[in-house]
């Protein structure tokens, strides 16, 4: 069943020629290899890199994979901790296409930008930075995999595995909720890895949302960091704006 579309909804296409959303248990050895699929905090963190505000908390609703999963065995030589390089092979996915649908809620941990939830302008602003390709670089999984953003219709174009089924993947990485975004009691003033059991179904991977990761650890406390204390220390800010925090791009 198709997720609700938000009236904040964005929706981009997202390419490169190299990803690595990284298996958390090919790391221990000290080489990498890509999970076959997109993760949930690698795609939020590509939205982070178009747009993005400590007042609003972008939610990941799906993902397509447009191209064959294929990989890319690479010879790298990482810096060691103690100095000099290693010798290590990293899997990369090769030739990456996805299509990214994803919308906007308010950040209720920060009561003191509430002046600047102006949904219009916020939802203006993003579909305009993914027009032009994002605000920072993009990146696909880690930084030496460089990605390119641009609009799309959620659902046009034919994809690869459009008529593949139902296709498991088992338990994978969701994400990393920070105390600033926790919506459960329990995670409160913590930080929070979560994993999940995605499924594919016909070529499209439908995100829970972090709240709904009942597998998850909490890896220690974690306060949040005020942003009201910014705007104290600009005198005049409010003549500045006009009297409206909240309008600051």
């Amino acid at each position: 069943m198709s997720k609700e579309i938000y009236r904040n909804t964005v929706e981009f296409a997202v390419r490169g020629r190299y990803a690595l959303f990284s298996d958390i248990l090919t790391r221990a050895g000290g080489e990498k290899s890509s999970y076959p699929i997109p993760t949930y905090e690698a795609l939020k963190g590509i939205l982070h890199s178009i747009y993005w505000k400590p007042t609003i908390v972008w939610i990941i609703d799906s993902v397509r994979i447009m191209n064959p999963i294929r990989t890319a065995r690479k010879g790298i030589r990482p810096i060691k901790y103690g100095g000099g390089n290693d010798l290590a092979y990293y899997t990369y996915l090769e030739d990456v296409y996805y299509q990214v649908r994803a919308h906007f809620e308010w950040n209720m941990n920060r009561p003191e930008l509430e002046k600047d939830r102006n949904e219009h302008k916020h939802h203006n602003i993003a579909k305009r930075m993914i027009e032009r390709g994002g605000r920072r670089d993009i990146f696909l999984g880690t930084r030496e995999c460089q990605g390119y953003v641009e609009p799309c219709r959620f659902g046009e174009i034919t994809g690869a595995y459009d008529n593949c089924g139902s296709i498991p993947y088992g338990l994978m990485y969701h994400g990393i909720t920070y105390a600033d975004e926790a919506v459960s009691n329990d995670d409160k003033d913590m930080l929070t890895v979560r994993l999940w059991n995605p499924v594919l179904e016909n070529g499209v991977i439908e995100f829970i949302r972090p709240e709904e990761c009942t597998l998850k650890r909490h890896i220690r406390k974690m306060p949040i960091k005020p942003f009201g204390e910014l705007y104290d220390n600009f005198t005049g800010l409010d003549e500045f704006v006009g009297g409206d925090i909240g309008e600051l791009d």
